[in-house]
This record gives C-alpha cells, structure tokens and sequence, in this order.
C-alpha cells in the first residue's frame, strides 16, 4: 500500500462520482440514448449528452426538450430506463477503493459531491462498494445550485467541519463543472483525465493538479499545489 507522504496530508478529499470514482459513462449514454428515441425519435450525437455530464440531469435533458413538460417526461423515462440496467453497468474505477482506503489510513476525510439525486446516488456507490468508505454524501437534490455552483461543496466542508480550511482539502472531478464548483469554494482541485472531458477542456478550469488514475491522489499534497 502506498506510504503517507512527508508533505501534511489533506483535511478531506471529496469526489465527483459519475465519471470519477464510479464508470457509468456507458449507463448514461445508453439512458440517454433511449431517452432520445422515445422522445424524438431519433437519438442526437453522443457528445451533446456527453459535454454535459457534471450537471443535474434535468438541465441536461432541458436542452433537448421543447417544454418543461417534454423535460419532465424525459426525465422520467431516463430514470426509469437506467433503474432497469444500473446495477450491471456501474463499477468503481481502478484503484478507488484502495486509494480511499490509503487516505483513511492518513486521517484524511472522504466525501461525494455528485449532481445525481440521493436515492441513486447511494445506490451508485453501494453497487461499487465505496458507500461505507465515505464520511458524507452530498447530492444535487440538498442544495438549491448545484454545480458548477460551490454551494454542495460549501455543504460538503460544513458536514466536515471545515468550512474555515477549505485551502486544506482537495476537490477531484472529471468535468470542468467539478473544477470550477471547486475553485469558487476555496479548495484545491485536481482534474481527472480518465473521464469523457478532454485535457484541454479541464486545463480551462486551471486545475492545481492533473490525475492519470486514482492512485494520483495519494502523491498530492496541499504544499505541492
């Protein structure tokens, strides 16, 4: 396991979930997917859904909807679709489970801040087994912003007890939404480049770190930002 380095550890580290710790990207695009063919008839390219991932799916599907109304069955049928097939498309990405657990060992706390709703949420995280390594979730429907908004970061630190340290803890994310939500709140952030969003697109939200893998994590350090 990897050994704690010299430089202080993190307070916290939070997590975005769909596309950071949990791969669900090929759930999403076959939700959406069917979402589109029911709705439209047809489903338009992946990479409109796909520039999208990090906000709330309602505001995602809004862009495609002529009305709320539209919006709103969509929504329902997007849920109801990825109920179906969820558990056996969703797993952790490599390397999360023990990078969660190296930084426990560390004393450092481990949150989510994800735009999905709690129920699926948890049920996400239960499906890759990371649930009970977790001191908090924060979900898109406990807050009125969500991101790219800082306020679920903000509840993240509060839960913590560190909303007067946010410069000691540490936001991953593979989407700019994830970055800029981060940065507003006061904390370090580190792009994830395993995610559907390129290089160039996070570099946009000037991260303080860049991660191949999630075992990147545990060689950050707030003095190395």
């Amino acid at each position: 396991m990897t050994t704690a380095p010299s430089s202080p550890a993190w307070k916290a580290v939070l997590f975005d979930l769909d596309g950071t710790l949990a791969d669900t990207i090929e759930l999403i695009l076959l939700s959406y997917r069917h979402t589109m063919r029911t709705h439209l008839g047809e489903a338009p390219p992946d990479e409109r859904f796909l520039a999208t991932i990090g906000i709330p799916l309602p505001r995602q599907l809004a862009d495609f909807a002529r009305d709320a109304a539209e919006a709103e069955r969509m929504r329902t049928t997007y849920v109801e679709y990825q109920r179906e097939i969820h558990d056996d498309l969703v797993q952790p990405f490599p390397g999360a489970a023990s990078a969660l657990a190296t930084l426990r060992e560390r004393g450092t706390s481990l949150a989510v801040v994800t735009s999905k709703r709690s129920g699926v949420a948890r049920r996400t995280l239960e499906c890759c087994e990371l649930w009970q390594s977790l001191d908090t979730v924060v979900c898109a429907d406990e807050v009125e912003r969500p991101k790219p908004d800082p306020e679920p970061v903000h509840l993240a630190l509060d839960r913590l007890g560190l909303a007067h340290e946010a410069n000691q803890v540490l936001f991953v994310g593979d989407s700019p939404f994830d970055l800029c939500a981060g940065r507003a709140a006061g904390t370090h952030t580190a792009a994830a480049l395993w995610g559907p969003f390129s290089r160039e697109v996070l570099a946009a939200e000037e991260p303080d770190f860049y991660l191949s893998d999630l075992e990147g994590v545990l060689h950050t350090s707030p003095s190395w930002s």
